[in-house]
């Protein structure tokens, strides 16, 4: 199947997303979320689909949010480094996108609130369709 922009080839579906993504950020700024915490889920999210746009894109955000180049480096193996506090480490579980955990762990360790847990989720599944539509519109990725 060829590449197709996506949003050009259906601008009115390419706006909703982008206000469903702002209701997204939205929600995430009510929950009381950190932005940097927030784009290393975008990050997190773009990993695992393999989206080099959206990588790019958000690992330059994070920087320029105060995120450390060690903790975005190890950001892929999370769960086994000591970088993350409990509520990142809890905000990282990666059951939205596709279970990817190790087993025997718990990440739900109660440090979100019920607002903060969905805000994660709905941050994560828009990120999945940007991913998508990033990947599947062949967005150019060039140093």
């Amino acid at each position: 199947m060829a590449h197709v922009n996506l949003g050009k080839q259906h601008p009115a579906a390419y706006k909703s997303v982008l206000a469903l993504n702002e209701e997204v950020e939205e929600a995430v700024a009510r929950a009381g979320l950190d932005a940097k915490l927030a784009e290393l889920v975008k990050v997190r999210t773009s990993q695992l689909t393999e989206c080099a746009f959206c990588l790019r894109m958000h690992t330059r955000d994070a920087l320029d949010k105060g995120e450390t180049t060690d903790r975005l480096a190890v950001l892929a193996a999370w769960w086994e480094s000591q970088y993350f506090t409990e509520h990142e480490r809890a905000a990282l579980a990666e059951d939205v996108t596709h279970h990817m955990e190790p087993a025997g762990h718990e990440w739900d360790n109660g440090s979100l609130s019920d607002e903060q847990v969905s805000a994660i989720t709905w941050l994560t599944i828009v990120m999945n369709a940007w991913n998508r539509i990033a990947v599947r519109s062949h967005y150019p990725v060039a140093p």
